[in-house]
């Protein structure tokens, strides 16, 4: 019997695409879904960069189960908002591990939270990868995993990266303000950079702290004027640099060499207010760092999110590349035990470098941190850039001194 044209084709069709799944082997997940609990700042001070954090998430988890999942099953990602705060945090990782009975744990965003989280991962003996942790020498948990690749003494480690990029620079600053909030990664990170630069011979003119969660910026502004500093170091996380950058333009006051440990990456950047303004990054959205395939590929589909949900800034920066790279070693280590028993993944990942979009990671030196991956990069038009070291430098790009 004959086939009709229009069946005929559409039989045909069937074959073709069958044929294709068989040769690629993209049978879609089935089974039970590998569940993965973790919680973000989706409310809050910190709400703003865990957004970026979220957005990633989504994207990982839905590439996943368009290709064979977890271990041949789907993958289901449960986040909880914590709200920016540590303390709720903690319950809330309770919850996932003894009521949701997640198979995996991932993040928090920020290091209180996520110290919060690992006590709870300790309690039960599940493996943590996390992506923005702080304070190295505080994590003293064996099956935790961090992607923020800063090495185990980044207080002292980045600030003597920064500090050569200043004294390369056409202006080396003789003056320094340090200003810094109180939550504990900055505040670390801050203390460590006044001792670096005492040492490197930078005349302080003024250290100031300030609470977590302070809104009124115009008396430290004040004292930043009244300082002069040839360089400011502001201890910034989350909207905290651009609040002080507002207070300082009503005081009719720019500084010149300016720095931002942890801002918000959108509004800083298209802020007219940061132009020039410095940070510290592991991946920015350019060459070399895009010349790796995958990490061109979630720069395209990342824009595409940030666009929908709105973000002012939509390039790859520090936050969604140590994001992306939690998932990445997530995925590698199951791939590679074919397993998800926290232990057999938490010692593989100890014996393996992992290749991910910001580089090769180790977990063998002090409390899991291998090398310090830092870059500095800074505002241009708009946008961040790598300036310092060279040879990660966008292309163009050199460090602009106003």
């Amino acid at each position: 019997m004959t086939l009709p044209t229009r069946s005929l084709a559409v039989l045909l069709l069937g074959v073709v695409l069958g044929v294709g799944l068989i040769a690629s082997g993209a049978a879609a997940p089935s089974g039970p879904p590998v569940r993965i609990g973790g919680t973000l700042a989706l409310t809050g001070p910190l709400a703003a960069t865990a957004l970026v954090h979220k957005i990633v998430g989504e994207i990982y988890v839905d590439n996943l189960n368009r290709k064979k999942g977890l271990l041949g099953r789907p993958v289901e990602w449960i986040v909880l908002d914590d709200q920016s705060k540590p303390d709720l945090a903690r319950t809330l990782y309770e919850k996932l591990v003894t009521v949701d009975k997640v198979d995996l744990l991932i993040g928090p965003y920020a290091t209180g939270a996520i110290l919060s989280a690992m006590a709870v991962a300790q309690r039960y003996q599940k493996m943590l990868i996390h992506h923005t942790f702080g304070i190295p020498h505080l994590a003293k948990y064996e099956m935790h995993f961090p992607t923020w690749a800063i090495g185990p003494e980044p207080g002292r480690t980045f600030p003597g990266l920064l500090l050569d990029a200043l004294a390369a620079s056409p202006k080396p600053p003789q003056t320094i303000a340090i200003v810094t909030s109180k939550f504990p990664s900055v505040h670390f990170m801050s203390v460590g950079a006044r001792e670096v630069a005492a040492k490197r011979g930078l005349k302080e003119v003024l250290y100031l702290e300030f609470e977590f969660g302070t809104r009124d910026f115009g008396p430290i502004a004040a004292r930043v004027k009244d300082a002069n500093p040839d360089f400011l170091w502001m201890g910034a996380i989350g909207l905290e640099g651009n609040q002080l950058l507002e207070a300082l333009r009503k005081l009719d006051y720019r500084p010149s060499l300016h720095f931002y440990l942890y801002p918000a990456p959108g509004p800083m950047a298209v802020s007219p207010d940061a132009q020039h303004a410095l940070s510290t990054t592991i991946f920015e959205e350019h060459p070399p760092f895009t010349n790796h395939p995958v990490a061109a590929e979630f720069a395209k589909q990342f824009r595409e999110r940030a666009a929908k949900a709105g973000l002012p800034y939509q390039a790859v920066d520090i936050q969604a590349a140590a994001s992306y790279t939690a998932w990445q070693l997530l995925e590698a280590a199951v791939t590679a035990t074919k397993s998800l028993d926290d232990r057999a993944l938490a010692q593989w990942l100890r014996a393996n470098r992992v290749d991910t979009i910001i580089g090769k990671l180790r977990f063998d030196g002090p409390n899991n941190y291998g090398d310090d991956l830092s870059k500095v990069k800074q505002v241009q038009d708009g946008k961040w850039v790598v300036v310092w070291p060279k040879e990660y430098a966008a292309p163009g790009a050199k460090f602009l001194v106003p």
